[in-house]
């Protein structure tokens, strides 16, 4: 039997729950092709889920401390560098570390803490996949791999095939977008100096934090506050009416172990202004505009009037854009994990 870990959907509106939910989904489909039963590991509100053709295990408090197995289970996949809890000894292990962010948004002081339990869980995997080049690096640049291979394998992209659903209260004119959990690794409080000189609206979606009143304190000290709303998470169905609606979309993350929302607006071949740190100058590609590397507010705001310009222009490829999108693939990405599990039996 192989067990898929998918404990972190307790936390929605996140990368995580969205990598657990669509692999999962996927893993079903094809588990015609996996050499064993699945077994999928979730909160007890998502047991069934999937449907009745796979198995579900229930996260109990009492894993945390003592995690019992089947004889029967051969293969744990843990979904994250993180896991809550550990598969005992004999049983293989794979691993999927999406990011090593502390590095870039904690300090100094705590690098030793988090590197040293990461250290931990690498030592422990028997196979251990990174969800870009970008973490793969750090991985490498870090951690003592003693050894063993990392394997590169994307996240895909979340087509949403239901009915787009706009928000209740509409924006009213043109309004520029991004979405995640409102922390300061988002640096979303640099967009606020977008706002000058035109007549946007920045709107920011996401589950949120104490952060937000840094964002409020920088749209303050523009004199564009009353055109910045962090509305806090929304549903797919309003997520994506943003997306194919608005005029730009942003993404000026620090730390970024893929960046999920990149390729769901390419999909919608939307102008696209990112940060050119960590992993997303990989995931964007050509296809999109970066920010200066410093973020400092002029110069943003030469480069975003000069990006819109060109986009209109044409000066961007929108089919080739869609199409980069299109090339990250869920059902891409479960297949190389039913393959690794075949590998492990």
């Amino acid at each position: 039997m192989v067990v898929f870990d998918c404990e972190r959907m307790k936390y929605p509106n996140t990368g995580l729950f969205a990598f657990c939910d669509n692999v999962a989904s996927c893993l079903v489909k094809q588990r015609q092709a996996l050499r064993s039963s699945l077994c999928l590991y979730v909160p007890a509100k998502y047991k069934g889920r999937w449907g009745d053709d796979v198995g579900y295990r229930t996260v109990k408090f009492t894993d945390r401390m003592h995690l019992s197995c089947s004889p029967r289970v051969s293969v744990w996949h843990s979904s994250n560098q993180q896991p809550a809890v550990i598969p005992p000894k004999g049983i293989r292990q794979v691993l999927t570390v999406h990011d090593l962010n502390f590095l870039y948004d904690k300090p100094l002081s705590k690098h030793r803490a988090y590197l040293s339990a990461l250290q931990k869980h690498i030592d422990r995997a028997d196979h251990i996949v990174a969800v870009s080049e970008s973490t793969k690096r750090d991985l490498m640049d870090n951690i003592d791999m003693k050894g063993k291979y990392v394997e590169v394998v994307y996240n895909g992209l979340n087509q949403f095939d239901g009915d787009i659903t706009p928000p209740v209260s509409k924006p009213t004119g043109k309004f520029l977008f991004s979405v995640g959990a409102v922390l300061p690794k988002k640096n979303f409080h640099v967009l606020t100096a977008l706002l000058r000189g035109n007549d946007y609206h920045l709107i920011i979606a996401g589950n949120k934090s104490p952060y937000e009143k840094r964002i409020m304190e920088e749209a303050e000290n523009f004199g564009v506050a009353d055109r910045v709303s962090v509305i806090g998470p929304v549903t797919e169905p309003v997520k994506y009416w943003y997306i194919k609606n608005c005029t730009a979309f942003l993404f000026p993350s620090v730390a970024e172990g893929f960046g999920l929302p990149v390729i769901e607006a390419m999909y919608y071949q939307k102008p696209i202004f990112l940060s050119d740190r960590t992993s997303l100058p990989e995931i964007g590609g050509s296809h999109v505009f970066y920010f200066d590397h410093n973020f400092d507010p002029e110069t943003m705001l030469v480069q975003f009037n000069k990006g819109l310009a060109a986009f209109e222009k044409g000066e961007v490829d929108k089919e080739q854009m869609k199409q980069h999108a299109l090339s990250f693939s869920w059902e891409r990405t479960a297949r190389r994990y039913i393959e690794i599990y075949n590998e492990l039996l």
